[in-house]
């Protein structure tokens, strides 16, 4: 009897997953699109995201690091916003923004090129490209062949790191939630580092090597805070000094906020009160963790966020999926309610349906109060997505097993089955 129990124990733990893989699949071929609405605003959701916007203390403002509005500027106007800031010895100039190719007006690039091949050390950005007949063949963004850098003129005195950011969205206008980025990709057999590595790099070798030594593929971005957030998208408080572009050009600053600094040019609108779309991400800050109806943090504030997580080597410790722990524990704890409510099932059968759900309730609410508590305390990203569906269909599953499969191999069962359909007849 105690063989028999085990073995549906385990035999109703397969049929259980099964059942998941089943609703995986059914699922990719949008049979439900009758409930899009509600998926679209809960699918960009991650528990931690509660974390992020409401349980963390806010942070304390990082002064290593200045964030420049450029605006629309032009490259005449961007060169002397960077000359104004370069006369005052920052430690490192990282320009969010890629100069593609040569414009009609050649005095404004030959401007800018003189003043980027006077700053000592300087960062541009490049972006990582996949051509379609790659990316047919290569699945995944592990791998690229080729890498879109700034007109030679431009980068002559400068080193350069990419700043592709992963999101699932398909264009520019789609919701893009950013919780990761990506350290190191390979274009051929050549390593190329982040934009926020490459600039971290320059501020302090040590600390930045110090995320490739950890040889993630993809790094939660353990975000601190926002710039000037003038229509509260976040409840969070600047964590970055920021400049708009009269700041710079009126020199409305002193000179000890960017001496030995990072300072980080980029794109944040029109002038702080824009509320543009352009290159905004929605985050884990966002007010909103589920149902966003507005993006909170432009590129370059994402870029400084990173930065200063090298920097402060405050990582997200993220379990990696790779190594089935994820799986593993799912087994174990489907295997475990199994176990439990097979016996309730034999033993207790009218309580059945009570005692599971009750138990399903409890267990979940746990789960989800142990991954966020994880997060909030520890910076330790605990994935048991799996678990929690194997949770949440133990009980019926079970039910199903016992009822349906169990019967269809037992030749008593089927008799009584096809005896009680000849009766109806």
């Amino acid at each position: 009897m105690k063989k028999r129990f085990w073995i549906d124990s385990v035999l109703a733990t397969v049929f259980v997953f099964s059942i998941m893989w089943i609703i995986f699949n059914v699922s990719q071929f949008k049979i439900f699109d009758a409930f899009d609405p509600v998926g679209d605003a809960l699918e960009d959701m991650d528990i931690t995201d509660v974390a992020f916007s409401n349980l963390r203390e806010d942070p304390v403002p990082d002064t290593n690091i200045v964030v420049i509005n450029i605006g629309y500027l032009s490259r005449a106007e961007l060169a002397q916003e960077v000359a104004i800031i370069n006369q005052y010895d920052p430690k490192v100039i990282g320009i969010d923004i890629l100069f593609d190719g040569l414009k009609q007006d050649t005095l404004g690039d030959m401007f800018l090129s003189t003043v980027l091949s006077d700053v000592d050390s300087l960062v541009l950005v490049s972006e990582l490209l996949q051509t379609p007949d790659f990316a047919n063949k290569n699945k995944g963004d592990d791998l690229f062949d080729s890498l879109h850098v700034s007109h030679p003129i431009f980068s002559q005195n400068a080193h350069n790191g990419f700043a592709n950011l992963f999101t699932d969205a398909d264009s520019q206008e789609d919701f893009k939630t950013c919780r990761s980025f990506p350290p190191m990709r390979k274009v051929g057999k050549e390593e190329n580092v982040a934009f926020a590595v490459k600039v971290a790099q320059l501020y302090d070798a040590e600390k930045a090597n110090k995320i490739l030594e950890r040889k993630n593929s993809s790094e939660v971005i353990n975000y601190r805070g926002n710039v000037v957030d003038l229509y509260g998208r976040t409840d969070y408080p600047n964590r970055f000094y920021a400049l708009d572009v009269n700041d710079v050009i009126t020199e409305n600053f002193t000179p000890g906020m960017i001496k030995d600094k990072i300072v980080l040019f980029g794109y944040m609108g029109r002038d702080f009160d824009d509320t543009s779309w352009d290159d905004k991400f929605f985050t884990p800050l966002n007010k909103k963790y589920a149902g966003k109806a507005n993006p909170d943090m432009y590129g370059v504030v994402v870029h400084a966020n990173i930065i200063s997580m090298i920097l402060n080597e405050d990582y997200v410790n993220d379990v990696n999926d790779k190594e089935g722990f994820g799986i593993l524990v799912a087994v174990f704890i489907c295997f475990l309610n199994v176990s439990l409510f097979s016996f309730i099932y034999h033993r207790l059968p009218d309580w059945y349906d009570g005692i599971t759900k009750t138990v399903q309730l409890v267990e979940i609410g746990l789960i989800l109060f142990l991954i966020v508590l994880l997060f909030s305390h520890y910076s330790f990203k605990l994935n048991l997505v799996i678990s929690l569906a194997a949770i949440a269909l133990a009980g019926d599953a079970l039910e199903i097993y016992y009822g349906v499969v169990k019967n269809i191999f037992n030749k008593e069962k089927r008799r009584q089955l096809f005896t009680i359909k000849r009766k109806a007849v």
